[in-house]
C-alpha cells in the first residue's frame, strides 16, 4: 500500500527554519521530522512512500539521493575513489519523489499523483508536519470496516486546526481551522480509496480541507478514526523546539503505539 506524505508547502509559520529548507527537512531529533514520519509507518509495515514535493523539493531529492551516506560510517580511499562503509544501517523503504508543483495546494498535489495512486487502490496521506503515535493497522482496519471512500484521523489538541463534528462514526461536518471551538480536530493520517479523486475537480488550486471534505462528509463518505494518544505538529519553532526535547529524552512518544 502506497504512503504520500504532502511534503510541498511554504510552511511560513516556521520561517526561521524553512527560509533554507523546506519544512519536513527541519530536523527534531538531529533527523528531517520526514524521517519521523516515515520511520512511524514503516515500524508498523508501511515502507512503499510517495512524497508529494514543491517548495525546495531539491533538498528532499537530494537527502534521499545520498541517504545511505549520511545514515552510515565510511571510508573513502582517495587514490582510486573506493567507499567501504564502515556500518550498514538502513531501511527497507521504497521512495517515490515527485514534483507536484511550486504553489499548489493540498489538494492539487493529491490530484496530480492520480495517474501514480489510482491503480494500486486504497492509498494512505498524511502532512510532512506532524507525529503521533498511532496505531496504523488498526486505522486501516476502521477504513475497511465502514466500505466509505475517506477516513480522518480526528485529534483533540488546541482549537486552532480543522474541527470535526460526529454522529456516531459518521463525519457530518468538517470546519477547517474555526476561530474558536473545542473538541475532535485534524490530525491528518488519512486513508482514502480511488474514488476521491472524483472530488478532486479544481487542479492545483484545491484545498483537500476545503470542498473536497466538504463534500466528501456531505455525501456520507467521510469517516472519522478518533486518536487519543500522541500527536502533535510543527507549526512554529516553540513546536519544534517541544517534538526536540521530547528526542532528547530518549524514545519519542510517537514511536510509543497505543
Amino acid at each position: 500500500m502506497k504512503v504520500v506524505v504532502l511534503c510541498g508547502g511554504l510552511g511560513t509559520r516556521l520561517s526561521e527554519e524553512t527560509q533554507l529548507r523546506p519544512k519536513p527537512m527541519v530536523a527534531i531529533g538531529g533527523r528531517p521530522i520526514l524521517w519521523h514520519i516515515l520511520k512511524i509507518f514503516s515500524e508498523q509495515g508501511f515502507s512503499d512512500f510517495t512524497l508529494a514535493l514543491g517548495y525546495k523539493g531539491e533538498i528532499i531529492k537530494e537527502y534521499f539521493l545520498n541517504y545511505y551516506a549520511l545514515s552510515n560510517n565510511f571510508r573513502v580511499d582517495l587514490s582510486n575513489a573506493n567507499i567501504e562503509y564502515l556500518s550498514s544501517s538502513k531501511e527497507d523503504w521504497k521512495v517515490d519523489l515527485i514534483d507536484t508543483g511550486q504553489d499548489t495546494l493540498t489538494g492539487g498535489r493529491l490530484h496530480r499523483l492520480e495517474s501514480h495512486l489510482r491503480p494500486g487502490g486504497t492509498f494512505m496521506l498524511t502532512y510532512g508536519d506532524g507525529v503521533a503515535n498511532i496505531n496504523l493497522n488498526r486505522l486501516l482496519d476502521f477504513h475497511r470496516s465502514h466500505g466509505k471512500l475517506a477516513t480522518v484521523t480526528s485529534v483533540r489538541p488546541p482549537a486552532r486546526f480543522g474541527n470535526i463534528v460526529f454522529e456516531d462514526n459518521h463525519v457530518r461536518e468538517f470546519l477547517e481551522k474555526p476561530n474558536t471551538g473545542e473538541g475532535w480536530i485534524n490530525g491528518g493520517f488519512f486513508v482514502f480509496e480511488p474514488g476521491v479523486f472524483d472530488y478532486l475537480k479544481e487542479g492545483d488550486a484545491t484545498v483537500l480541507e476545503g470542498t473536497p471534505l466538504e463534500r466528501l462528509a456531505r455525501d456520507g463518505q467521510l469517516m472519522g478514526y478518533r486518536h487519543d494518544g500522541f500527536w502533535h505538529c510543527m507549526d512554529t519553532v516553540r513546536d519544534r523546539q517541544h517534538l526536540d526535547g521530547y528526542c532528547a529524552k530518549g524514545k519519542p512518544p510517537w514511536f510509543n503505539l497505543t
